[in-house]
């Protein structure tokens, strides 16, 4: 896929979203997926993740992030467009 008909973001999720393993929610929502990117703990409480794919799976993960796994309270997202991320670099979870 062309890199133009690709969406990259990088969202910043608040909450209880620390210690309730929401990265490992992300890693996997992000397996179902064809997704590049990763997710890491911010010394703040928040989980910052950054992705890249095509726009309906970028839009279906954030919508996943949104509500977090059952253990997790998802307060606030934000959401912001990212430089490109290379296609086929995979998803990992970032300590």
């Amino acid at each position: 896929m062309p890199m133009s008909e690709r969406r990259h973001v990088r969202i910043f999720v608040a909450g209880r979203v620390q210690g309730v393993g929401f990265r490992n929610f992300v890693a996997h929502e992000a397996s179902q997926r064809p997704l590049d990117g990763h997710v890491r703990n911010l010394a703040d409480g928040r989980v910052e993740a950054v992705f890249g794919g095509t726009p309906d799976d970028v839009a279906a993960l954030c919508e996943a992030c949104a509500r977090g796994p059952y253990q997790a309270r998802v307060d606030a997202m934000q959401v912001v467009e990212a430089d490109a991320i290379a296609p086929g670099s995979g998803f990992v979870v970032l300590r």
